[in-house]
């Protein structure tokens, strides 16, 4: 899986991971793809097991996607070493899909019986914002009792996630009036000089206190040097750890007005993730995981995170959702990307566990 290269950007490159996939899926495995528009298809596997009439779905979740352009492997070749499996996508999130399928394989071959309908579904924008996948994720997960999510967990004790924040993206736009710099200065209104005052007033948004932050990130404007800006333009990252504070983030958003009144402000954007919160329904599941990793001999934390995953969707939905229950390692989105060899058992056979027991 990590050999099949899957950038976000490349449909054909994930479409072929699709491919793959449906051949290494079990043969107890329905295997449907849907479109992804202009993202590769998405995947939705059901799972044949043992077991009277089932009652309700659990719904795995993962992303065949990664942030690795087509080629990474030559500088990041899959390999073992000193006690870890590295390589682009291996913790993010490839590890995760291997686990579950052979976690019902394990389940299969021991007759386990499972109470509920498993599927898993692999979806193929995870990583750019799940535009063409979150329709598809919330109809399944609208049929499901429990979503387990098969990102990877948090550092290398690999804590289970039980709250994520939102993540919003904005844009907000100047527009001024030009002017030539030397000759008519004062006729001008200059875009980039407003934008720089909103920029702070932005800023303090923030409030680490409560686990707000708000990120300009990419500012730009202007045309050349020797003309007073007409136009310019700040796109805004934005996380909350509760739906309640992106509804007010999002009216200070609207509320900025320019300090120079020849120029407009236009806000776009707003909230395109909800926060995944640690409601009691997330505790309870978490709480079943750990005492079937204890089982196990395995020490079991929990995490909240900065970053999104699809979970955040169900969540928001009232479905319970437990993530991070991929692999144990560091590195994702960076050079050292890799997992912990010695943890691949007992995250198999904790999937496992969870599916029978729920």
């Amino acid at each position: 899986m990590v050999e099949c290269e899957s950038p976000s950007d490349h449909p054909a490159a994930l479409n072929r991971f699709v491919d793959l996939l449906g051949d290494v899926a079990p043969s107890f495995a329905r295997v449907k793809t849907f479109p992804g528009g202009r993202f590769g298809r998405h995947v939705v596997c059901e799972f044949d097991l043992f077991g009277k009439k089932k009652q309700g779905q659990i719904l795995a979740l993962g992303h065949s996607d990664t942030v690795w352009p087509v080629g990474t492997l030559a500088s990041m070749p899959f390999r073992q070493k000193d006690g870890r499996l590295w390589g682009p996508g291996v913790l993010d999130m490839k590890a995760g899909i291997a686990f579950f399928i052979y976690a019902m394989r394990i389940l299969r071959d021991l007759e386990t019986p499972v109470a509920h309908k498993v599927v898993m579904q692999i979806n193929s924008d995870e990583e750019v914002g799940s535009e063409s996948s979150r329709a598809l994720t919330e109809k399944n997960a609208k049929r499901s009792q429990f979503v387990l999510v098969l990102e990877p967990g948090t550092g290398l004790d690999g804590k289970l996630k039980t709250a994520r924040k939102g993540i919003g993206d904005y844009a907000v736009i100047v527009r001024g009036k030009a002017a030539h710099s030397g000759l008519d200065f004062n006729a001008g209104a200059s875009a980039v000089l407003e934008l720089a005052r909103q920029i702070g007033k932005i800023a303090g948004f923030t409030d680490l206190r409560r686990g707000i932050t708000v990120n300009p990130g990419v500012i730009s404007g202007g045309t050349r040097v020797n003309v007073v800006a007409a136009e310019a333009r700040a796109e805004v990252d934005m996380r909350v750890p509760r739906l309640k504070d992106a509804a007010a983030l999002d009216r200070k958003f609207r509320a900025l007005r320019p300090v120079d009144k020849r120029c407009t402000i236009e806000v776009a954007g707003g909230l395109n993730r909800p926060p995944l919160e640690r409601s009691p329904a997330v505790v309870q599941l978490f709480r079943k995981a750990q005492t079937l990793a204890r089982d196990l001999g395995v020490t079991l934390d929990e995490s909240s995170v900065g970053g999104g995953s699809d979970g955040n969707f169900t969540a928001a939905l009232g479905v319970p959702t437990l993530d991070g229950l991929g692999a144990v390692g560091e590195g994702a989105h960076a050079p050292n990307e890799s997992i912990l060899v010695d943890r691949i058992a007992d995250r198999t056979a904790l999937l496992a566990k969870l599916v029978a027991t729920l």
